[in-house]
C-alpha cells in the first residue's frame, strides 16, 4: 500500500473522529437506562483493549507464517481451505453482524424526517458501496497491469534461481527454476508468482494486492466503528459479552486477512505494517469511545448517521470481496475443480467460517 494510500486512509478516519465528537450535542432520544459503574466498565474496556489486539495479531499472522511453514504457502491445498474458512467469516461478518447495525442505525425513530423512514437507505449504500468496490476493483487491476506491463516499466521477466528464496521453501533446485522472477523498477525487489506463464502470473499477482488492500480499508472502516461503540459504553453487563464475542471476531477477520495478504506476496514490512493496522484499528477506536464517553451519545442523529452509512458501505464492500474476489475466484479455479476432495474440504471450511460468525451475533 502506498503512502498516499494511507494518507488518505487516515484522513478518512480522522474525519470520522470528528463527525463522531459532534454527535454529543444532538440528543432527541433519551439513552437506555443501563447498569453503570464507570469503575468497572473501565476496567473491561481496558481488558477488552489488550485481548482484542492480541487476538487481531495472532489471526492475522497465523497465515503469515506460510514463509516459515510450507503447509501454509498459498501453492498448497491448505490454504485454499484457509481462505474458504476466511471467506465465510467475511460473509457472515457482512450479513450477520454490520448490515443488520447498518439497518437498526439508519431506522432508527431518534431520526425524524420522513426520508430516513420512506427509503431503505442501508440496503441503497450497501448497494452502491458493492458497486464502486467492482469499479475500484476493475479500475485499480487496469492501472497496476498497464503500469507494470506497457511503456518504459514493462517487466523484463527472466528464469533465474533465488537461492535465499529456495532455502525458505525448504525445495530442490529443479522445483525453484519453475519460478520465474519478475523485475520491475515499481517494485523495489522481486515477485515470485508460480506458475509457468510470467505475465498472467504476475498479473494474478497484483490483483491479490489490490484484493487484500480494498478488503482492509472494509474491515477497518467498521472495526472503528465497533472499537469506539464499545469504549464508550460504561455498563459492564455489556461490555462482558460484547469483550469476548469481539476477541473472537477480530481473530477470525485477522485470518481472513492475512490469508489475503500472504497470497498478495507482499514485501515483509508492507505486510508488517498492513497487520499492525489491522491489529490496532479496534483497540484505538476503544480507546477514542473511552476519552468521549463523557460527551458521545450514540443514539443522536448525526451518530446514528454517520455510523449506519459506514456501516452499510463496509458491508456492501465485504460482501462483494467475499463472495467475488475469494470465494468465486478459488471455487471456480481449476486445481479446486478437478478435486472433489479439495472441494468437499473449502466447501466445510466455508461453512464452518459463515457458522462460527453467525454464531458470535448472539452476542456482538
Amino acid at each position: 500500500m502506498t503512502r498516499h494510500h494511507w494518507a488518505a486512509l487516515s484522513l478518512s478516519l480522522l474525519l470520522l473522529l470528528h463527525l463522531l465528537t459532534l454527535a454529543h450535542g444532538e440528543c432527541t432520544c433519551d439513552e437506555e437506562s443501563l447498569d453503570r459503574d464507570k469503575t468497572a466498565a473501565l476496567r473491561y474496556r481496558i481488558g477488552a483493549i489488550v485481548s482484542i489486539l492480541v487476538a487481531g495479531a495472532v489471526g492475522i499472522v497465523i497465515p503469515m507464517l506460510g514463509k516459515v511453514i510450507p503447509a501454509l504457502r498459498p501453492e498448497r491445498d491448505i490454504f485454499f481451505v484457509v481462505k474458504a474458512f476466511a471467506a465465510g467469516v467475511i460473509l457472515a461478518t457482512a450479513f450477520i453482524h454490520v448490515f443488520p447495525e447498518a439497518y437498526e442505525r439508519l431506522t432508527s425513530p431518534c431520526l425524524k424526517g420522513e426520508v430516513w423512514g420512506n427509503f431503505p437507505f442501508a440496503g441503497f449504500v450497501t448497494m452502491v458501496a458493492a458497486i464502486m468496490t467492482l469499479q475500484i476493483d476493475t479500475l485499480a487491476t487496469s492501472y497496476y497491469t498497464r503500469r507494470h506491463f506497457h511503456g518504459d516499466e514493462a517487466p523484463r521477466v527472466v528464469a533465474a534461481a533465488d537461492n535465499k528464496e529456495d532455502q525458505e521453501a525448504g525445495g530442490s533446485g529443479a522445483d525453484h527454476a519453475e519460478h520465474l522472477h519478475l523485475h520491475t523498477h515499481a517494485n523495489q525487489g522481486h515477485a515470485h508468482p508460480p506458475g509457468p506463464s510470467g505475465s498472467g502470473a504476475s498479473s494474478d499477482l497484483l490483483r491479490h494486492r489490490v484484493i487484500s488492500q480494498v478488503l482492509e480499508v472494509g474491515i477497518v472502516a467498521h472495526s472503528v466503528i465497533i472499537g469506539i461503540a464499545l469504549g464508550a459504553s460504561e455498563s459492564p453487563k455489556t461490555i462482558r459479552p460484547l469483550m469476548g464475542a469481539l476477541t473472537f471476531h477480530q481473530f477470525f477477520e485477522g485470518v481472513g486477512l492475512g490469508s489475503c495478504i500472504m497470497q498478495a506476496r507482499f514485501k515483509t514490512s508492507t505486510a508488517l505494517v498492513m497487520a499492525l493496522f489491522f491489529s490496532l484499528t479496534t483497540p484505538v477506536g476503544i480507546a477514542i469511545g473511552i476519552g468521549i464517553s463523557n460527551t458521545y451519545n450514540d443514539s443522536s442523529p448525526t451518530a446514528l448517521i454517520i455510523e449506519g452509512i459506514l456501516d452499510a458501505a463496509s458491508s456492501g464492500i465485504l460482501i462483494y470481496m467475499a463472495l467475488v474476489d475469494l470465494c468465486a475466484a478459488d471455487f471456480m479455479n481449476p486445481r479446486m475443480q478437478g478435486n472433489g476432495r479439495l472441494q468437499l474440504w473449502s466447501n466445510a471450511s466455508l461453512l464452518l467460517g459463515a457458522g462460527l460468525m453467525s454464531v458470535l451475533a448472539k452476542w456482538a
